[in-house]
């Protein structure tokens, strides 16, 4: 996918099954099944595959999904886990080698986004990069409490804390690629903004992680502080609609981006290509 002069590549990250009603918070089932598809342990499929691109030279990378054997089999079968990492072998066929990547943007660091950054002896893959973060999310993976320790782990950054940079609430890298702290889902979650020639990109990550996700008000029981996602996602939500940015995703199993005019309706669409088990019951206008 193209945004202005930048190309996205989605590299398969890994292939879950998350709990839908975790996935779906308060939202009956009833409801939300009518918007994705549920197996028959009340599980949603969800990708973890992360973005590369290349701009002004410097190669760049946007989370780093599950990896490879760096969860134990209870692990496994408690997050429906059916596929692991395959982001080096798809960086390789496009001629990248993990020493040539730069930047590594991650929206936050939970398990899911963050597991794939380290090998199997806790050590970084990418070590050449520098890995920017939101300074509230580094601190909490550092010192996480009771809830959010289930899912900050000192394996997945022990090995990566000297590649650490920090920003408090916003970071402009240059003049096309831009973070931003919206907390809610965890206490230091950001959005990412691509801008490039007159064309847009917001990737929402998981204040927004499935098209299922369209109204509001629809946040996950993972969300630390759901009333900040529904905030943020409110706010940013009136950048996209009718303005032809493209909402991009990262857990989305049927579409990688999306666009919206004023009323909320889906105008132009990328769909996944990665092997789809099922088709999206989801009809888009």
């Amino acid at each position: 996918m193209r945004v202005g002069e930048i190309t996205f590549h989605w590299l398969r990250g890994g292939v879950t099954h998350f709990d839908g009603g975790a996935m779906f918070g308060a939202v009956p089932k009833a409801l939300w099944s009518k918007k994705h598809e549920v197996n028959e342990k009340n599980q949603i499929r969800c990708v973890t595959d992360p973005m590369y691109f290349e701009y002004q030279g410097k190669h760049y990378l946007i989370d780093a999904g599950i990896g490879v054997c760096r969860l134990t089999e209870k692990q496994k079968r408690n997050f429906g886990v059916v596929e692991e990492s395959f982001i080096l072998e798809d960086l390789a066929t496009l001629g990248v080698r993990p020493e040539d990547i730069d930047c590594i943007l991650m929206t936050h660091l939970h398990f899911d986004h963050i597991v794939g950054l380290t090998d199997t002896n806790g050590e970084s893959i990418f070590k050449n990069a520098t890995i920017y973060t939101t300074e509230a999310e580094w601190q909490e993976i550092r010192e996480p409490n009771i809830r959010s320790k289930a899912t900050y782990w000192p394996e997945n950054w022990q090995g990566i804390a000297s590649q650490i940079q920090t920003y408090a609430q916003h970071l402009e890298l240059n003049d096309a690629i831009s973070l931003e702290k919206t907390g809610g889902h965890s206490n230091g979650h950001a959005v990412i903004r691509i801008d490039s020639q007159g064309e847009s990109a917001i990737h929402m990550a998981d204040i927004f992680p499935t098209h299922a996700h369209q109204n509001v008000l629809w946040v996950t029981a993972y969300d630390d502080y759901p009333m900040d996602s529904i905030f943020a996602k409110e706010r940013i939500r009136n950048e996209l609609d009718g303005t032809g940015k493209w909402l991009l995703f990262y857990h989305d199993s049927f579409y990688r981006a999306l666009q919206f005019d004023v009323d909320g309706n889906v105008t132009d669409k990328v769909i996944a290509d990665r092997g789809i088990y099922y088709t999206s019951i989801w009809y888009m206008n």
